[in-house]
């Protein structure tokens, strides 16, 4: 299984995150199953230009121009940041990740095979693949190659086709970037696409099971992966299955973007209350195929249910035995082209199930899938105006005042905590 990395020139958004946590869902679900899933991922830390049309500046050289640091400083470090968020949200690491930099020469090599077959032509500015030699290109897309017009999406410039993309980038100055190499055509740098082909099959082979990214890859990216690749090894189909998650958009409708709003990191969630588990739940709450509509209002209610099934599976006796039905419902869920919604809901249905045997063990079970960190026993931090209400209710309850007890116990749950009184004492809860 190979996915689409991040390009390490700034922060991953949430929106980038939502495809991850499905790409960790798919290959979670694929284990449940009894399934061995080698899993790559790629960090892209060069030649990802500011362009579609192989135009403009590359996204990492002009961040490194930017903040006044080496490339490498830029990829390292955004890298790590991008390790720190899928930790927190639980999403497990690939086997391998590779970085673009460190198989250049793959990628020049798979390029000397394009050449070698017919399929590459020289302009100015690099090498580029010929797309009129495929009778299937754009066919992932169901691409109108004829209909396509040039200006919308791509210049043609030096190029033959609207839909040729470059392979290899000349150095406009070589010595001026940070990252250019030698190669047979020229001091350049490879373009995008080649670098996930050459290293998808440097390590799972010219022929594998599954490729996943998010849908704005299909039309370009994945599509020209395609035809390089099947171009290059003449096997057909290159990927047996392509999986595609769908964007956050706003209330609107439209993809969260710079223009309109709503890039925000895991970091600006937590600063602004909302813990990473409870955007992994509001992202299982929607299918991968579904736009998933991004508000705090919407997140503020995936939190409170988050809050709620915790509550409740806390108050659950513990009980190592499996509940088959539940079980057997849950995998019918996943197993249906990764239904998370439904998952969750057969997740409820068990821990509101007052008959139910086997709970705990059912859920820890689910939670191979759905990694919420639902059986974690988190340490209770009680604010310091919580804790003065309770001790300023408990003497109100002392001296029988019990109006003024359900008043503090208000002002409590306004605070976000909820107070229980039972025969053991007071106990006091996240709301």
């Amino acid at each position: 299984m190979y996915s689409c990395g991040p390009t390490v020139y700034w922060y991953q958004h949430i929106g980038n995150l939502r495809t991850y946590i499905f790409s960790d869902i798919l290959k979670k679900v694929l284990k449940f199953n009894g399934y061995k899933v080698k899993h790559v991922i790629n960090i892209t830390d060069v030649g990802h230009l500011t362009s579609d049309a192989d135009e403009g500046e590359d996204k990492i050289e002009k961040a490194a121009r930017k903040e006044k640091k080496s490339a490498q400083e830029i990829a390292n470090y955004y890298f790590s940041i991008f390790r720190k968020d899928i930790r927190e949200l639980n999403i497990e690491e690939p086997t391998i990740w590779c970085k673009a930099t460190e198989h250049i020469k793959d990628q020049i090599e798979m390029i000397k095979i394009l050449e070698k077959k017919g399929y590459t032509y020289r302009t100015s500015d690099g090498i580029y693949f010929d797309t009129s030699k495929l009778k299937d290109y754009g066919k992932l897309a169901r691409l109108d190659i004829k209909g396509l017009q040039a200006g919308k999406r791509v210049k043609i410039g030096e190029k033959k086709n609207k839909t040729d993309f470059a392979l290899w980038k000349f150095s406009k100055k070589p010595g001026v970037r940070q990252q250019e190499w030698d190669s047979p055509w020229g001091i350049g740098y490879p373009g995008w696409h080649i670098e996930c082909s050459a290293m998808s099959s440097k390590y799972l082979g010219k022929q594998f099971d599954i490729h996943t990214g998010g849908i704005d890859h299909i039309p370009i990216h994945h599509t020209n992966e395609i035809a390089q690749s099947e171009s290059a090894f003449g096997k057909k189909p290159w990927v047996r299955y392509w999986l595609h998650g769908n964007f956050l958009v706003n209330k609107e409708g439209s993809k969260v973007s710079k223009s309109t709003g709503g890039l925000y990191t895991l970091t600006e969630l937590k600063e602004k209350g909302f813990e990473p588990m409870v955007y992994r739940y509001f992202c299982l709450g929607t299918h991968y195929r579904k736009k998933l509509v991004f508000s705090f209002e919407n997140l503020q209610n995936a939190k409170n249910s988050y809050a709620r099934l915790k509550n409740l599976i806390n108050e659950t006796k513990d009980d190592s035995k499996i509940n088959e039905g539940y079980l057997k419902e849950f995998h019918k869920a996943i197993n249906d082209d990764l239904n998370m919604p439904k998952a969750l809901q057969v997740l409820w249905k068990l821990v509101r199930d007052k008959n139910a045997q086997g709970k705990i063990g059912t859920i820890r079970k689910m939670e191979e899938v759905t990694s919420l960190n639902l059986l974690k026993k988190e340490e209770l931090k009680i604010p310091q105006e919580v804790k003065r209400l309770l001790e300023e209710r408990e003497k109100a309850r002392k001296q029988k005042n019990w109006k003024k007890a359900d008043k503090i116990r208000e002002k409590i749950y306004k605070l976000g905590y909820i107070v229980e009184d039972d025969k053991e004492g007071t106990k006091i809860k996240k709301r």
